[in-house]
């Protein structure tokens, strides 16, 4: 390969460019050296607008247009990879139209987490259209990723990579008791239920409260992961962003301390952005950053796992630019460890 080739950036769009994920992935490509954000799209109806305008914080730093997306577009897009953070029907609907046209997708989105297309009416109340994209589809939990990331990346959901990342490890080293089903309580920020304006989300009226009790649709994208039933509670709280996730396991008899440390040890080996913690994680300490936090603590045959992420940059456009990065064979952490305006 010449080193022309060599420096030619990917081309790239952000459909949902208007929303705090799609944002953060806007800033992402732009500090990104591989990756060029050509074109970013909010809802049809829209006004076009400069995206500095949408984020004041952004400026001189993202320079472009958010232009209304129509479907008509697909075929004019000039493109490598469509990134997409948008609502799940939303997603599931212009996925295919982006696939057909030869253009990789790195979905935010739920559309294509979950393998069973049945549990789609439940969890997140339709039916799912495109049912045989499900198998195509590539989780991308990257610092659990063995299968070659192909043309549909689906990007985990903000709770499922907290919980995941925590308790995935002892699973895996099979320290955990055969009946044991382990009990999630997370808590997240308000920018976790999207900029829309709301009541239930106005930052006035957010104190700290449980909510979608055993419905939660990140629920069985947990159970997915970790090959066993959980019990999920997420909470909202009162601060901005990140999610601090508490998960309690019990332990097969005579597991050491040591042993617990071994097991993370040995899955987060060279895994750049998973840090662990001496005191349990600070979600202030993981805002506007691409880490995972872990800490844990034993008594007995009982332990618990802390977990603190940023919903919007590992919850979400960090791990959907980790997955681009590996997708087209650049290094994984290209553009997301600069931190100078996130």
């Amino acid at each position: 390969m010449s080193v022309e080739q060599q420096n030619i950036k990917i081309r790239s769009a952000v459909l949902g460019a208007a929303g705090y994920s799609g944002a953060e992935l806007c800033a992402l490509l732009c500090t990104n050296p591989y990756f060029e954000l050509s074109y970013a799209f909010a809802s049809a109806g829209r006004s076009s607008e400069p995206f500095a305008q949408l984020y004041p914080r952004f400026q001189q730093q993202v320079d472009i247009m958010v232009e209304p997306w129509t479907d008509e577009r697909v075929e004019t897009l000039d493109v490598q990879v469509a990134f997409l953070a948008l609502p799940h029907e939303a997603s599931e609907a212009i996925a295919p139209l982006l696939l057909a046209k030869g253009i990789a997708v790195v979905d935010l989105s739920g559309a294509f987490r979950l393998k069973q297309a049945d549990l789609y009416p439940k969890y997140y109340g339709y039916a799912h259209q495109h049912p045989e994209l499900l198998a195509q589809a590539v989780y991308s939990l990257m610092e659990w990723q063995t299968s070659p990331l192909g043309d549909l990346v689906s990007v985990p959901g903000c709770y499922p990579t907290a919980c995941t990342l925590a308790l995935l490890p002892l699973l895996k080293a099979d320290l955990v008791t055969q009946d044991c089903i382990p009990v999630i309580s997370a808590t997240s920020g308000v920018s976790g239920a999207g900029r829309k304006a709301s009541l239930s989300t106005s930052f006035c009226e957010v104190g700290l409260n449980a909510y979608g009790f055993f419905k939660h649709r990140h629920r069985p994208e947990i159970e997915q992961n970790l090959g066993r039933k959980v019990v999920f509670t997420p909470h909202l709280g009162n601060f901005k962003r990140g999610i601090l996730a508490t998960c309690v396991v019990t332990l097969k008899a005579g597991v050491s301390a040591e042993q617990v440390a071994a097991a993370f040890q040995h899955a987060y080996a060279n895994k750049p952005l998973i840090r662990f913690t001496k005191n349990s994680p600070n979600v202030a300490d993981v805002a506007g950053t691409p880490f995972c936090d872990l800490y844990w603590q034993q008594d007995g045959e009982q332990l618990v796992i802390m977990s603190a992420i940023d919903n919007l940059l590992k919850g979400a456009a960090a791990q959907a630019m980790q997955a681009a990065n590996v997708r087209f064979g650049k290094p994984e952490t290209a553009g997301l460890l600069a931190g100078a305006s996130l």
